[in-house]
């Protein structure tokens, strides 16, 4: 069994292999309960999430690493997380989970429009990340905690930004940062309220470093891929539902299968990345 949480990856081939998987929104007890808004809360999150990982993990190719980012419950309870580890840990492969709004948040009144609920802060599970560096053969991973307790909106605060400086200023490998929330606009009004602050002391700071290469984060349930600084920054769909991208309101995408993100890092820190959705 992996110990968790992983902090060194070395792979037979010098090719790093990561599943990328966010947006969980599992809940405790998993039930039938037909929200609002039309999808089945917990049960189609739970069901899902438990497809996709199958799925992914049985294509063709060697997974690596198991990455999370954020919003795995809809509730903060430490049953949910039990089990998601627990499934997770089941599959032998190593992962890392970092939190999301939604792991630090609780919502209340979620049959209500969104812009009505009322937020209530809640204490981060331990076993979330933050400030995280795995090393691998060619790569480093640099894993950040972008949620704030008790809001929707996301930071990358003045130390985040210092913990990368030094970790990109120590290691010239190509590398990837990993965090819940969107830090370029992704064209949907209402989410790109909800993003990273500080964004843009986060890229002058980055600009120096020419070895940091990709950017993955959840939390817009929407598959993208944008460019800055040559980075290439990708958004990625959730596990269970999808939000209707380029929406000036708040929409579910009522198209949009459950998704995950397979990357591909070469040793010559080349990127491949590609999003798979669930068979129906």
């Amino acid at each position: 069994m992996p110990s968790y949480p992983v902090n060194k990856i070395s792979t037979p081939d010098e090719q790093m292999n990561i599943l990328q998987i966010t947006d969980l929104h599992l809940s405790t007890p998993v039930a039938a309960d037909i929200d609002s808004s039309g999808y089945n809360d917990a049960g189609n999150c739970q069901r899902s999430f438990e497809t996709v990982l199958q799925q992914a993990l049985s294509e063709d190719i060697r997974c690596d690493l198991i990455i999370v980012t954020g919003d795995l419950v809809n509730k903060v309870r430490l049953s949910t997380y039990d089990h998601i580890f627990a499934v997770l840990q089941a599959t032998q492969i190593p992962f890392v989970c970092i939190a999301g709004n939604h792991d630090v948040t609780d919502e209340e009144g979620e049959h209500l429009p969104f812009f009505q609920r009322s937020l209530v802060a809640q204490p981060a599970d331990s076993r979330l990340l933050s400030r995280h560096r795995i090393e691998g053969d060619h790569w480093q991973l640099l894993l950040l905690d972008s949620s704030i307790t008790g809001k929707v909106a996301g930071e990358v605060t003045t130390t985040d930004i210092d913990w990368l400086c030094e970790c990109l200023d120590a290691c010239d490998k190509p590398a990837l940062v990993a965090l819940h929330h969107h830090i370029i606009p992704v064209d949907s009004d209402w989410i790109d309220t909800h993003m990273a602050t500080n964004t843009e002391s986060f890229w002058e700071h980055m600009a120096p470093f020419e070895h940091l290469q990709v950017i993955i984060s959840g939390h817009t349930h929407q598959e993208q891929v944008r460019y800055r600084q040559g980075v290439t920054v990708y958004s990625t769909p959730s596990t269970c539902y999808q939000f209707k991208p380029y929406s000036h309101d708040f929409a579910y995408d009522e198209s949009g299968l459950p998704g995950y993100r397979w990357l591909q890092l070469a040793n010559n820190g080349k990127v491949a990345s590609w999003v798979e959705r669930l068979d129906t």
